[in-house]
């Protein structure tokens, strides 16, 4: 089942004539100019299963071109994991996240505002972590459980990760900023 219909909308908070929208029958489509043209990025997702969802885009808050874009095929039973990132408004894109390292499908995806290797990831079965902007995926399991993780905030003054779960709670993961020096030191 698809409508055609837009589940997705995200406008870049460095430029507000960039939006990213996603549909239910696999469109990415990005405006530079406020939304006078589109263009069809989707194409450009190697790898990616045509017509899959797209339901969650998040825009960098550093550089206008660039954005993190969740595939999810689950309704056609391909419960792999799909995030691509961008850095040239969808010209190019590399896939980060895969079954390799990470079960279920991906629902959403937050980059760390100060550190950008630190990356959280929620997926149908719990949350997922990389301090080396997704070479490496860690389920983080210290009092969270295996849930879907609908979606994902950093808070900007208390450094909380905010959580939304389906249907069952929002959670507080409190003051990530060892989480970020971890990544902000690692390998260096």
């Amino acid at each position: 089942e698809n409508n055609t219909t837009i589940i997705a909308i995200a406008t870049s908070p460095l430029d507000e004539n960039v939006i990213w929208v996603g549909t239910d029958d696999g469109n990415v489509q990005v405006t530079r100019d406020g939304g006078k043209t589109w263009t069809n990025v989707a194409k450009n997702m190697a790898g990616s299963n045509y017509g899959a969802w797209i339901p969650y885009i998040e825009p960098s808050k550093k550089r206008p071109g660039e954005a993190f874009v969740v595939v999810s095929d689950y309704r056609r039973n391909d419960w792999r994991p799909f995030v691509f990132h961008t850095t040239d408004y969808g010209a190019t894109f590399r896939r980060i996240v895969d079954e390799k390292q990470v079960n279920g499908h991906c629902l959403s995806i937050v980059q760390d505002p100060e550190v950008d290797d630190l990356l959280w990831l929620g997926t149908d079965y719990g949350l997922y972590f990389s301090i080396d902007f997704g070479k490496n995926w860690n389920k983080w399991t210290n009092g969270y459980p295996s849930v879907s993780t609908i979606d994902l905030k950093i808070h900007p003054r208390d450094h909380d990760l905010i959580i939304a779960t389906f249907g069952r709670a929002a959670w507080i993961l409190d003051d990530i900023r060892p989480i970020r020096e971890i990544a902000r030191t690692h390998g260096k």
